[in-house]
């Protein structure tokens, strides 16, 4: 599955594969990719935004040039004609930094940050990667490890709830069936001594 998004220069590829996925991005100053586990996707996002500060700010001296120009015309009894071109100018500039904004949800991990447009395809790329996030820690913590001390077994099952993976009936119920799979290991080993 792949998920591709773009916006002007900028070009990020989401690779989903079986046990990871790649994030694959190409902008103005360079590209690069990582791969990440499921695992390795964080819960929560911080937001970023990309703007053209220097259209903005351009826009904004030449709106302060428009109005004193105005104000001048204006203070002095001139005629107006032609005195809005660096307002209207200015406006556009303002108005083309504004609307040119790219909002992205970043994940940061240890190996880089996933940046995640927000567009139309933002909601659905998230959810399928919590999803798949959620598959692979049940997959890798969700059952009950008899080779584990029962005290990391009982944390393993509080960290799952804590991570939104399991729910805290499903917790209690993984922590019985180690109970009662470390009582019946203590049982049998007690019975071997005597």
């Amino acid at each position: 599955m792949e998920f591709i998004q773009k916006k002007r220069g900028v070009k990020q590829t989401f690779t989903l594969r079986d046990d990871h996925f790649n994030f694959a991005y190409e902008d103005k100053s360079g590209s690069g990719d990582i791969d990440l586990n499921y695992v390795d996707f964080p819960q929560k996002s911080s937001v970023s935004i990309e703007q053209n500060e220097w259209l903005r700010n351009v826009g904004l001296l030449w709106i302060a040039l428009g109005v004193a120009q105005i104000g001048w015309a204006i203070f002095n009894d001139l005629s107006l004609s032609g005195k809005g071109f660096w307002l209207m100018v200015g406006m556009a500039c303002v108005l083309w930094a504004h609307f040119s904004k790219t909002r992205y949800s970043v994940f940061r991990t240890e190996r880089g940050n996933v940046l995640v447009m927000q567009n139309k395809q933002h909601q659905q790329i998230v959810e399928t990667l919590h999803a798949r996030r959620k598959a692979q820690l049940l997959d890798w913590y969700g059952d009950v490890n008899p080779d584990n001390e029962l005290e990391n077994e009982i944390r393993k099952f509080q960290w799952l709830v804590e991570q939104d993976v399991m729910t805290q009936a499903e917790s209690e119920q993984k922590i019985a069936q180690a109970q009662l799979l470390h009582n019946s290991q203590y049982e049998s080993t007690e019975t071997k001594l005597n």
